[in-house]
């Protein structure tokens, strides 16, 4: 039997009911209640897709021209978490008792780039975005450049944040930040899935520009391709981010691509092969010389994985003993992407009051408010359809061994032995107190 989180018509009612909302009254009851809708809308969006069934949810937001709504959201969140967020964690008199809506404020923007990951695959789901595909283009920019900046200035990615301080004894507040650090890391490999889909459906010529022009996006995905974020070794072993988690790779798989070195490849293919792109795109001195860095890359085992890329290899190749053409600058009107600019432009100077009226408002709930979130949250988060999203069989959390037993206490992380489970309960601690504490309220 078919597991659905929401039918046709509580989903087209949901998305009817999506709105913008503003920095103060992010974390309030009514955003809660929009937080559920767009969490239950993932869910269904993901079945859908995954089982090949009717997309219905990417159906509605874009016959009800929600998508720009979503990405407003995405970004208000991010605005939120990058001025808000911080002073909250400074203030003296903020000590909640519990941390869990300020949890899922910080998750709402890993909730919504994952369903935008999902929809904007298909190409009517891009030209409903309209205008605000530039501000969509923006954001992934963002979160692939500091991605790139972690990886250059540290050498590792954020999901090492916990193991670089080494700290066992750390506040609420402060794993709450540790967990958003690494949310970060998730939601920027999300954001370069949806930037694949974005030059692979979009013919507007500002959003071309943008990308080739303003943010020289090829040039970002050269360092990406360098860096490889999403691969790294440990203790002699090669684990790759796979699946939404770390796994340890077989040595006969070493070099096999993964989706996250598809996207990449993928997106500077649509980038540098289509004719209207090659044409907008300035081949100076600087950006050949790090386009040619792809040649090295381009190996006989790549290509056989992704033969188009054989055609990108031909065009590096003629690229090494030519100079091409400067690009045309015709007089184009641009559109300028608005979401970013105005809500931090609303916003400047305000940053401290906001904070201040959310520690007081927001985020210390009353006992029945909470039980009243907790409830609605775990009616969500039901098991049955949890596990349904799982693309394969569950792996042990110490070993990477398919796993049969689950963590009776968080009901979260799987094992193979009860022998793996004590050998990561060290790890696992922090993360299985989550759920209990949610459970406990209801």
């Amino acid at each position: 039997m078919d597991i659905t989180v929401i039918v046709p018509g509580e989903a087209e009612g949901f998305i009817s009911c999506l709105e913008t909302f503003s920095v103060k009254e992010v974390g309030s009851s009514r955003w809660f209640i929009q937080h559920e809708y767009i969490e239950k809308l993932n869910m269904q969006a993901i079945l859908n897709a995954s089982t090949m069934h009717d997309e219905y949810i990417k159906e509605f937001l874009v016959l009800h021209k929600k998508i720009a709504v979503l990405v407003h959201e995405m970004i208000l969140v991010e605005v939120w978490k990058q001025k808000v967020f911080p002073i909250l964690c400074q203030l003296q008199d903020f000590n909640p008792k519990n941390t869990f809506p300020l949890y899922m404020v910080i998750r709402h923007e890993a909730t919504i780039i994952n369903l935008l990951e999902t929809i904007m695959f298909h190409k009517d789901s891009c030209e409903a975005a309209e205008d605000s595909i530039l501000d969509l283009v923006d954001y992934c920019h963002r979160k692939l450049t500091l991605l790139v900046g972690k990886m250059t200035t540290e050498g590792t990615t954020t999901h090492d944040h916990d193991k670089q301080t080494g700290k066992t004894d750390v506040s609420s507040l402060e794993e709450l930040q540790n967990q958003s650090a690494a949310l970060e890391f998730e939601i920027s490999l999300k954001a370069l899935s949806v930037l694949r889909y974005i030059t692979e459906h979009t013919d507007s010529i500002s959003v071309i520009n943008r990308m080739l022009c303003i943010h020289n996006i090829p040039c970002v995905l050269v360092q990406l391709i360098d860096s490889c974020p999403w691969s790294r070794s440990r203790a002699g072993e090669v684990e790759k981010y796979v699946n939404s988690k770390w796994q340890r790779i077989p040595v006969e798989d070493h070099l096999k691509m993964t989706k996250l070195d598809g996207q990449v490849w993928i997106s500077l293919y649509n980038l540098l092969l289509r004719e209207d792109c090659q044409q907008k795109y300035d081949f100076n001195n600087f950006n050949k010389v790090q386009l040619l860095k792809l040649r090295g890359f381009l190996t006989e085992v790549l290509i056989d994985q992704l033969p188009n890329l054989v055609e990108l290899q031909r065009f590096l190749a003629h690229l090494a003993v030519t100079d091409p053409a400067p690009p045309k600058r015709g007089l184009i009107l641009e559109q300028i992407p608005e979401m970013w600019n105005q809500i931090v432009n609303n916003n400047s100077g305000k940053w401290k009051a906001i904070a201040k009226y959310q520690v007081k408002e927001t985020f210390n709930p009353s006992e029945s408010d909470l039980r009243h979130h907790a409830q609605r949250l775990a009616q969500t988060y039901n098991l049955d359809v949890m596990e349904s999203l799982i693309p394969e069989k569950p792996k042990c959390g110490s070993c990477g061994k398919v796993a049969a037993k689950r963590c009776s206490r968080c009901r979260t992380e799987w094992y193979c032995s009860r022998e793996c489970q004590v050998k990561h309960w060290q790890k696992h601690k922090k993360a299985c107190e989550l759920m209990p504490e949610v459970r406990e309220k209801i």
